[in-house]
């Protein structure tokens, strides 16, 4: 229990201990903790076998948990005020479930039996800091606490965390009926700064980045500028769609096969065929994974200012070349593009340097910025009056990725 101080407070633990004493028998209970990840550069280059830095942050979803001896789940959201219970002799993906935390069970337990694993029946009490729609990715944190939990009382923990991964994705794909990519799961399920190059879909390189940030006296904040994602299916599929019709032209699966030298040699060519908009986010997605390589060298090598460049850079180029600032179909409501340039005046009033970039799928939700310790707290203040309390969130590194914490 001790490691478990470093993680979470113990006012959270008792709060769910008796939430689970007034739901299920008092059995032998344990506690897992699941993070929340920020996506530090990589914008849109996973789906194209592209690299991206992200990492865990100290906001997680907490659960006490007790095995069970049959093969029933009971799961108590408290942020969704919500019980779910299923039997895990049915795992057929079920359509009245896509959508829903009973679709991530369902489809997590099926992926470990076809991948020849064990799994069983427990009673779990779950709160979330991992707020839904903050983009710091709520559903990969369910995910693979889910997994961590079969891993840990019916696998022995042999599962690693690209297993993990990999099984959250999946159930997500074809359960919950998102077509995620894999960085949200991997970022946490291993803790830390990662690198993940997805050079091969099947078999990712993960690159553990040690880097203390806390000398540099700065730190994460997202903010959440608002919107609805309800609207936003076709602005997000379109990216990927234009980025591969690119590299299909010139005889390959995705961007990642495919020199900037191809595309300028060929740019007339591929604007009459493709438009102006997919050159320009096929050339985003080429310069960004130059940058996301750069940035695993820049944080190794602590050069924290050229580290601020490189962030900024990519917000630039998410604004301008990939375009997912806004849905051109709702060009009234600009929350990202707003919020970048109230933070970049900020930083200009306060003769000070910092960071800012669009944050995970964009057209709505969040920012990442990286502030002074200095200004945090005016900076948060000014964000929260123009998008409403609480929008801002500062956040912290956790090195350890999902985890089983102890016996309670």
């Amino acid at each position: 229990m001790e490691d478990f101080k470093t993680v979470n407070s113990k006012p959270r633990i008792d709060k769910l201990d008796k939430l689970f004493e007034s739901n299920f028998d008092s059995r032998e209970k344990y506690i897992f903790s699941s993070p929340g990840r920020i996506e530090i550069i990589g914008n849109h280059t996973d789906h194209n076998n592209g690299r991206v830095v992200a990492a865990a942050i100290d906001l997680d979803s907490l659960a006490v948990v007790s095995k069970t001896v049959d093969q029933n789940v009971n799961f108590i959201s408290t942020n969704l005020n919500q019980k779910i219970s299923l039997n895990l002799n049915e795992l057929d993906a079920k359509s009245n479930e896509i959508g829903s935390t009973a679709s991530l069970i369902r489809g997590i337990a099926a992926k470990f039996v076809s991948l020849g694993n064990k799994i069983g029946g427990f009673n779990c009490v779950v709160e979330s800091e991992v707020a839904i729609g903050s983009g710091l990715s709520s559903s990969a944190s369910i995910e693979i606490l889910i997994g961590q939990i079969f891993n840990h009382f019916y696998n022995e923990d042999k599962l690693g965390p690209i297993d993990l991964a990999k099984i959250g994705q999946s159930a997500e794909n074809i359960y919950f009926g998102k077509p995620c990519g894999l960085m949200d799961q991997l970022a946490i399920a291993n803790g830390g700064i990662v690198g993940i190059d997805f050079l091969d879909f099947e078999n990712p390189r993960v690159t553990n980045i040690r880097t203390d940030l806390s000398p540099y006296n700065y730190s994460f904040v997202i903010v959440n500028t608002g919107g609805s994602h309800a609207d936003l299916t076709d602005d997000y599929a379109a990216i990927p769609k234009e980025m591969k019709s690119i590299a299909q032209y010139f005889g390959k699966e995705t961007l990642r096969f495919i020199q900037p030298k191809q595309m300028m040699d060929n740019i007339n060519e591929v604007r009459e065929n493709f438009g102006d908009r997919a050159w320009l986010r096929a050339n985003h997605f080429i310069q960004e994974n130059k940058r996301a390589e750069k940035t695993i060298n820049l944080l190794n090598g602590r050069d924290f200012d050229k580290f601020l460049d490189i962030i900024n850079e990519a917000g630039n180029s998410s604004i301008k070349w990939l375009q997912n600032a806004f849905s051109t179909r709702d060009i009234n409501h600009q929350g990202i593009s707003l919020a970048m340039n109230v933070t970049e005046n900020f930083f200009n009033e306060n003769n000070t340097k910092g960071a800012v970039k669009v944050h995970g799928g964009g057209f709505a939700g969040t920012i990442l910025t990286v502030v002074p310790n200095e200004f945090v707290e005016s900076y948060i203040q000014k964000m929260d009056e123009i998008f409403g309390e609480k929008s801002s969130t500062k956040v912290t590194i956790r090195e350890t990725g999902t985890k089983y914490i102890g016996k309670l």
